[in-house]
């Protein structure tokens, strides 16, 4: 079969579009692919049979599919990656032997409808707990059954926190959900990882947060002077250094040594750990951490003001800045978060 080429004008135009765009021949070889189609399916694609990549066997024969009216209908393919990337796959025959097949991002949307009931789900569950206690106290100080003022005193200070842990609570409800929607969008600005953690460290002292901790910050790296830029959201970033950062004051040993550890042993990556002395987290849980209001000691957790929802705040931030994160942790010694961020080409 003569291989079909593919005009200089349509592969022009075909970058200017949202979505992914292949041409293939009829046994699903790939002839060309525009730079969101490398961007889903990977790179190199030329030479590539499409039923290999998504695994849709339809997209095996195309020219039996088409006559048997399979492209009628619409193909749903999900990445296995870290982004889990929802593709809505639409076939269309150009001419004999020749097809063209589109890849629609529906990530967006799969992400709404989920967090639009992830939220109903939470709201309804983890709000009934304090408006059930507020209720409460209200009922009794209307009904004048408390007349004593230090007994009143207490009702209101109680009143005064639940309120304040349902504000914290809806705060990181929100947060969390405007991560998990926008997590596929790769940020795009050049931003200093550096900046962001003596920012945080800064501001922890400043705010009396640290229970007499020691905050250290220590670079590893060969050439500290070394730029080290990531492309990322510093909003973002400054969020998950002040979750892991806080929740290592919390969960740590009173005057002990916090660190704060850079280290580099790629050229194209660096890795971030918070390291605090503390009880630590037994093995069993390590995997569930991040999830959201996975709490191993809820009591312990809402007495020091935890929502459950600030590691899966962080986790979802590093998912959208291409960033992994490993976490280890030996009972009653020490609990290490390390992060691993891709470095942003500054050349």
């Amino acid at each position: 079969m003569k291989k079909k080429s593919i005009p200089d004008n349509i592969s022009n135009v075909s970058q200017l579009l949202e979505d992914g765009l292949l041409f293939c021949d009829d046994l699903g070889c790939i002839l060309f692919s525009n730079n969101l189609a490398k961007q889903y399916l990977g790179e190199n694609l030329i030479g590539k049979f499409i039923h290999h990549l998504v695994g849709i066997e339809e997209l095996k024969n195309l020219n039996t599919s088409y006559e048997n009216g399979v492209f009628d209908d619409q193909f749903n393919y999900q990445i296995d990656d870290a982004l889990k990337r929802s593709l809505l796959i639409k076939v269309k025959k150009i001419e004999n032997n020749l097809f063209g097949v589109l890849l629609l991002d529906m990530t967006l949307q799969r992400n709404l409808e989920k967090v639009r009931r992830d939220f109903v789900a939470n709201v309804s569950h983890e709000l009934r707990s304090p408006l059930t206690s507020l209720v409460g106290f209200i009922e009794t100080l209307l009904n004048g059954n408390v007349e004593d003022e230090s007994t009143k005193r207490k009702f209101l200070n109680i009143m005064d926190e639940e309120a304040k842990r349902m504000n914290r609570l809806i705060d990181d409800i929100l947060s969390l959900s405007k991560v998990e929607t926008e997590e596929h969008i790769t940020p795009n600005t050049n931003i200093s990882l550096i900046n962001p953690i003596q920012y945080v460290i800064s501001s922890i002292k400043e705010r009396g947060l640290s229970k007499q901790n020691n905050l250290i910050l220590e670079d590893l790296r060969q050439n500290t002077n070394d730029p080290c830029f990531i492309i990322g959201n510093i909003d973002e970033i400054n969020q998950v250094f002040v979750n892991l950062l806080e929740n290592a004051i919390k969960y740590g040993y009173e005057k002990s040594d916090i660190l704060v550890r850079i280290e580099q042993f790629r050229k194209d990556e660096v890795i971030v750990s918070v390291i605090n002395q503390g009880d630590g987290i037994p093995e069993k849980y390590l995997d569930r951490l991040t999830e959201r209001f996975f709490r191993i000691d809820k009591a312990r957790s809402r007495e020091l003001g935890g929502t459950g929802l600030g590691l899966a705040i962080v986790k979802h931030i590093l998912i959208k800045h291409r960033a992994t994160l490993e976490i280890k942790s030996t009972p009653k010694e020490s609990t290490h978060f390390a992060m691993t961020f891709p470095l942003a080409n500054t050349d």
